[in-house]
């Protein structure tokens, strides 16, 4: 140490981690980031080492013939950053490895003692939470990178790129270019793709059933009809989703229930109002809810979809920097095993702030469930010894709402068990028998910090208050009133990233930690949208899952990629070698690669972008721009855009036959513009239905154009009713609280309502034509501040002018910021490796696309800006003249 300036040169992966910890560790260890991964394979061609360019193996990176070995190449953006890791090495008596602690810190870990190549002793530091207590321990009981675990994510990464890089360019070739096929990804499309197809095949059912409200007093329940002279009356369980007919039994007969219908019910209320109605039965059951087990990954990604409409990509953003900042344990776990610490604490934090009553009677530890679990030692929970609240810290916005849900449930763990009584009650009345059922919390137990959310937006929560009023058998009762209610059975609920996630996890199939990116790469490459809380494929994703299901089953059914997990997983803990399951997947007769080059000339470009829907008759095309539907007439086929927010489920043949019409129709004049003196056409493009005002012309390219909302038929559209439409956006007024002005329109994602900068989506019931302040001022008060008024994360000040340069996230996924230029992230970077000279680039690039100065941006005014654009349309303007003259 005489001639060496630091202990150690400790190394980490993020800034705000690295500044946390040399907090922790004091002067005389140097605390450095990396960045994420310092070297990978390449991400294009044009990263390979030109000497190995015409290697057959270059484009995939990986050596195929030569035991699979990698091609590492270090990007030209982390090369400085590697010299000054060297450099700060020199400087070091001792190299710790402090990346996170799961198989991918594992391999940064791995990969910087590759690179650093160190002369000094190497060791590796792990911690689950980033305290000062948990620090020094981790100091005092390194151990040695983990071979098994390097291995097992190295494997991992040669799978997913031979995969993705074989798959994808036969998809480019048969179907569309920018497609991608990947080991997890695909199998998710295919997840959607099933729902949407069980959708699109489902048949609706209808029946009748009775309502009555029944009262005892002053007390009034309610109760449901469910049967008829001891026949149970059908519901929406009894009907066959395919036929909407009641389902046939194995014996070949329909179920026996009796179905009712409009008229039947309502001859059943009347001859019901004036019978007596009495009490025939009275059950009552006691019932026990043990607190949840507390938050892995998985189960934290789906408890803040369905509790605070984060999607997975945001709440593991939002959760990396709540570890960073010490708060939470390490977000990346499978485990549910909570440390004696954090069962102290939360023991404490219980007596202290709900009572002994509410305490369990013995400390409760929970084991893991999933497939494959692995990864961290201890679930997610509040970091420390005190389970502070995030009052206490100072949080505040997504980071308090995540964190507090973090704290409630790991709480609650450790709190007594909450009692039910469950009443069910059936009431006769001349043969026809309804049931109300009660729900009454005897003891709140742990829903006093924590009750978990549903999935089903018409289940009750668990801590529900719904009991019954004091019955007795035999009692008379009053019939207040009795409806008849009309029921139509639902088609299956599409998935949302929370029981996506819950279904991934189910099958075994890729890790929780991956499943974020893999959400956010499906959407990204256009085989998902998302509406409201729903993931809906494409037609798009619907031709790559059916090729992928016809000519290589294997790789997207869920038990064979569960398997695959598996034996990756059986890699990092040793029991199983890396080649030999190379050579397997890829290599030989039945591998990946003899399968691509025996099946692509079997595979028909047309027939692969030819989608024939049940119940269809025209087909449906997926193409260059986007799918279309085609219709022969004659010899000749007739073709029409699909609209973007049109689900491949929702389509029907009246739906098809109206935009083919619109599209034979051609371009429908509705009449002049009374001011303008233009045509005012009528149109069907990408997006629907639409209003033209002009022709387009070398002088007007882009004539103004609105979409017409869904709830206007555009084949009864007037002329007023168009006018209208090009007016929009239309000024509504000012807001009453900020004085700024409101204005209401139409964008690609419909109506919506705006003042400054913040949107909201018309609802159902609105008319943008008509929309008026007061309502629109109540819409805005439900829409969310944007995410980008909040950096997801810090880079540093820009060299050119030392202004601050962070992350956001944006409408349309990631993107750096700096003054008042914006640039968008590529999707193949994870946001959290970026850096500071990636993004300095990325904002020259825009900035030069944009006429501006790199670091000169912040001194560009919307003043500026308006007036280049009047000189420039003076220009258009003058030269229109002297063409004329």
């Amino acid at each position: 140490m005489a001639d060496k300036k630091y202990k150690a040169l400790v190394i980490v992966e993020s800034p705000a981690k690295a500044k946390k910890i040399g907090q922790y560790l004091g002067k005389d260890y140097k605390v450095l980031a990396s960045m994420g991964h310092v070297r990978d394979l390449p991400a294009k061609a044009a990263d390979v080492p030109a000497e190995l360019k015409k290697e057959s193996w270059a484009s995939l990176g990986v050596q195929v013939d030569k035991d699979f070995e990698p091609l590492y190449i270090i990007p030209d953006e982390k090369k400085k950053l590697v010299k000054e890791l060297k450099d700060a090495l020199k400087d070091s008596a001792e190299l710790l490895l402090a990346t996170d602690e799961d198989r991918e810190g594992e391999s940064i870990g791995w990969h910087l003692a590759q690179i650093l190549q160190p002369k000094v002793p190497v060791k590796r530091m792990v911690f689950s939470e980033i305290t000062k207590p948990a620090i020094l321990e981790a100091l005092q009981n390194t151990r040695s990178v983990d071979e098994n675990l390097v291995s097992a994510q190295e494997t991992r990464r040669v799978v997913d790129r031979l995969y993705g890089y074989t798959l994808s360019p036969l998809l480019w070739k048969k179907i569309a270019r920018g497609l991608s096929a990947g080991r997890v990804q695909s199998v998710a499309v295919r997840i959607l793709v099933q729902r949407e197809l069980e959708r699109l095949a489902f048949r609706k059912g209808s029946y009748w059933d009775l309502k009555a409200t029944l009262a005892t007093g002053e007390a009034a329940f309610e109760a449901q009809l469910v049967a008829v002279d001891g026949k149970k009356i059908a519901t929406g369980k009894d009907f066959d989703e395919h036929t909407g007919k009641l389902k046939i039994g194995d014996d070949g007969r329909t179920v026996d229930v009796l179905l009712l219908e409009e008229q039947q019910a309502r001859a059943l209320v009347e001859k019901l109002r004036t019978e007596n109605w009495t009490v025939a039965s009275l059950e009552e059951r006691l019932q026990t809810r043990k607190p949840y087990a507390p938050f892995t990954t998985s189960t934290l990604q789906q408890e803040a979809n369905r509790k605070l409409n984060m999607t997975a990509r945001q709440t593991m953003q939002t959760a990396q920097r709540l570890y960073e900042s010490g708060y939470i344990t390490y977000m990346r776990t499978d485990s549910v095993h909570l440390s004696n610490e954090a069962i102290t604490a939360a023991r404490g934090c219980v007596s202290e702030r709900y009572g002994d009553e509410y305490l369990s009677d013995g400390v409760r530890q929970y084991t893991s469930s999933s497939k494959n679990a692995q990864e961290a030692h201890e679930a997610i929970r509040p970091a420390g010894t005190e389970m502070k609240t995030g009052d206490e810290l100072g949080l505040d916005g997504r980071e308090k709402q995540l964190y507090d849900m973090i704290w409630k449930r790991t709480v609650a763990t450790q709190m007594a068990e909450a009692k039910l009584r469950f009443q069910t009650v059936i009431v006769s009345a001349d043969g026809a028998e309804f049931r109300a059922t009660g729900r009454h919390v005897e003891f709140a137990g742990f829903f006093r910090a924590y009750v978990e959310g549903v999935d089903d937006p018409e289940a009750a929560l668990d801590d529900t208050e719904a009991a019954l009023p004091p019955l007795q058998e035999s009692q008379t009762l009053d019939c207040r009133q009795l409806d008849p209610l009309p029921h139509e059975t639902k088609p299956p609920a599409r998935y949302t990233e929370a029981t996506l996630v819950r279904t991934l996890e189910a099958e075994g199939v890729g890790r929780p930690s991956t499943y974020a990116s893999i959400i956010g790469t499906i959407q990204d490459r256009g085989y998902v949208r998302k509406s409201g809380n729903q993931l809906i494929p494409t037609f798009t994703a619907l031709a790559v899952t059916r090729l992928l299901e016809d000519y290589f089953p294997n790789l997207v059914d869920l038990q064979f990629t569960a398997q695959m997990e598996q034996t990756l997983d059986d890699i990092s803990t040793g029991t199983a070698e890396r080649l030999p399951y190379l050579r397997r997947f890829y290599s030989g007769g039945d591998g990946l690669e003899s399968q691509v080059k025996d099946k692509e000339e079997k595979i028909d470009p047309r027939q692969a972008c030819t989608l024939r829907l049940d119940g269809l008759t025209p087909d449906i095309r997926v193409g260059r721009f986007g799918p279309y539907l085609e219709q022969l007439e004659g010899e000749a086929p007739v073709t029409a855009s699909l609209p973007d927010d049109l689900a491949p489920a929702d389509i029907n043949n009246e739906i098809a036959q109206k935009l083919l019409e619109l599209k034979k129709q051609g371009p429908q004049s509705l009449g002049t513009h009374p001011t303008e003196g233009l045509p005012v056409y009528q149109l069907l493009g990408p997006f629907g239905p639409y209003v033209q005002l002009g022709d387009v012309s070398d002088e007007n390219p882009k004539p103004k154009r609105v979409s017409i909302p869904k709830g206007l038929d555009p084949s009864a559209l007037t002329l007023d009713q168009a006018l209208k439409l090009l007016e929009l956006p239309r000024k509504l007024g000012t807001h009453p609280e900020t004085g700024k002005v409101v204005n209401a329109g139409i964008g690609r994602f419909g109506p919506y309502v705006v003042s400054e900068g913040k949107y909201k989506s018309l609802g159902k019931e609105d008319d943008v034509l008509t929309v008026g302040l007061e309502r629109a001022v109540e819409l805005l008060a439900q829409a969310k501040t944007r995410s980008g008024a909040t950096p997801v994360k810090e880079l540093g000040p820009h060299p050119a002018d030392q202004e601050p340069i962070a992350i956001f996230e944006g409408k349309y996924g990631p993107y750096v910021k700096h003054g008042k230029v914006n640039a968008t992230i590529p999707k193949e970077r994870e946001i959290e490796s970026v850096t500071l000279a990636e993004a300095v680039g990325w904002l020259a690039e825009r900035a030069a696309r944009s006429g501006g100065k790199p670091g000169a941006a912040r001194k560009t005014t919307k003043k500026t800006a308006k007036k280049t654009t009047r000189k420039k349309s003076t220009k258009k303007k003058s030269a229109k003249r002297k063409k004329t003259e």
